[in-house]
C-alpha cells in the first residue's frame, strides 16, 4: 500500500494541488495531511481517488474544516491512529516537539507523521520511523514544497519536491 503524507499547505492552493496532482501519479491508496490545511476550501482537492485523513494544526482556525473534510475523507482531530496493512503509524500536528518524541520514544507505532516545522525530515529512531514531509516554505526550513509517500510492503519513505 501507498500512502501520502502532507503537512502545512496553508491555504495554498498551488502546493495543494501540486501534492495531490503528485499522490494521483503515485497512485496512492490513501493520503495524511499532518495539519494547516487552515481554511476548508483548501480541503476540497484532496476529494480524489484515494481516502483522505486529516489532523487538525495550530493554524486551522476555521472549525468547518473538520465538516469540510469530513464530507470525503475522516478527521481525526487533535491526534489520531492510522493502522495501514499492519503498519500502526500516528498522526500529529506536531506543535509540541515534547509530544512527538514521546510518540517516537513510546515504542508504540511503526512511524510518527507530524508537520508544523516545515522541516522536511525522516529519522529512524529505534524500531519508529518519524516523517515530517515539509510544508511551505518558510525562512529557516525547506525553500521548496515537499511531500512524502510511505510503501507499507518495503517500509521505504521517500520525498518528493512537488513545488
Amino acid at each position: 500500500m501507498l500512502v501520502g503524507i502532507v503537512s502545512d499547505t496553508h491555504d495554498n492552493l498551488d502546493c495543494v494541488q501540486a501534492a495531490v496532482d503528485h499522490f494521483e501519479s503515485e497512485s496512492v491508496d490513501a493520503v495524511v495531511h499532518c495539519g494547516d490545511v487552515v481554511a476548508p476550501f483548501s480541503a476540497t482537492p484532496f476529494d480524489s481517488e484515494f481516502e483522505f485523513y486529516a489532523v487538525r494544526g495550530n493554524n486551522d482556525g476555521e472549525w468547518n474544516l473538520q465538516s469540510a473534510v469530513d464530507s470525503f475523507g475522516t478527521y481525526l482531530g487533535e491526534a489520531g491512529e492510522l493502522t495501514f496493512d499492519g503498519c500502526e503509524i500516528a498522526v500529529y500536528h506536531g506543535t509540541s516537539g515534547t509530544l512527538v518524541d514521546a510518540l517516537v520514544d513510546s515504542g508504540n507505532y511503526d512511524y510518527v507523521f507530524h508537520g508544523h516545522t516545515h522541516q522536511r525530515e525522516i529519522e529512524q529512531r529505534g524500531e519508529t520511523v518519524r516523517v515530517n514531509p515539509g510544508g511551505l516554505p518558510i525562512l529557516g526550513a525547506d525553500d521548496r514544497f515537499h511531500v512524502a509517500v510511505l510503501d507499507t510492503e518495503t517500509g521505504e519513505v521517500s520525498s518528493y519536491e512537488v513545488a
